[in-house]
């Protein structure tokens, strides 16, 4: 995955990308209240770029770009893409805290 973004993490910073969850899922319509309890639990977002100094104390990368991750809700900082436009997030590397394996699609 290219960073098309215009933004370069420095350092222990994580460039990532929130992803929406669906109010639908098959024929079942999830309710408001629902879907409020689940943002609260779990914030799922899509690897975008890494720093060079993340997860350097590490034995190896917790995730790589292109890798969907869950985060800490109100982890880092949000800014615009210069080039692209789009809202992203900076992170701290050890606001990754999961790397989601059994999706086959977002």
């Amino acid at each position: 995955m290219e960073n098309q973004s215009g933004l370069e993490p420095l350092g222990h910073a994580v460039l990532v990308r929130m992803t929406e969850a669906s109010a639908h899922q098959g024929l079942i319509e999830i309710t408001l209240d629902v879907q409020r309890n689940m943002a609260t639990m779990e914030t799922q977002a899509v690897v975008i770029d890494v720093g060079t100094e993340a997860w350097a104390d590490e034995a190896g990368p917790r995730a790589l770009p292109g890798d969907i991750v869950l985060i800490t809700k109100l982890a880092g900082y949000m800014a615009k893409g210069p080039l692209d436009g789009k809202i992203y997030r900076l992170i701290n590397d050890r606001d990754v805290f999961c790397r989601v394996t059994g999706e086959a699609n977002v």
